[in-house]
């Protein structure tokens, strides 16, 4: 049979893991709803035409980003094809 301090020893361990573990997330949380506050507050507070500069930031950002997908699914294209055409070219030639 186990021992009482041992398993008193083992709840004290596990009340402490437990709190120490919702305080961590109940702070977490805590920080990131007060974050999105202050950001909410800042995007409330621009005048229209820094929100209008703003959304042309972005827009410019997911263009760019666009474009380099493009370009990458492009080269992806072309690399299978090249193998494609490679791996022909030497299956016939033997």
């Amino acid at each position: 049979m186990v021992a009482l301090p041992t398993v008193r020893r083992w709840i004290l361990t596990g009340s402490v893991t437990a709190i120490t573990v919702t305080g961590a997330l109940y702070g977490a949380d805590l920080k990131t709803s007060q974050e999105r506050a202050q950001e909410r507050k800042r995007i409330t507070a621009l005048s229209a035409n820094e929100k209008i500069s703003q959304y042309e930031a972005v827009i410019e950002e997911w263009e760019r980003t666009r474009k380099e997908l493009e370009r990458k699914l492009e080269n992806f294209h072309a690399r299978k094809e090249g193998r494609e055409v490679g791996e022909g070219d030497r299956r016939m030639s033997r």
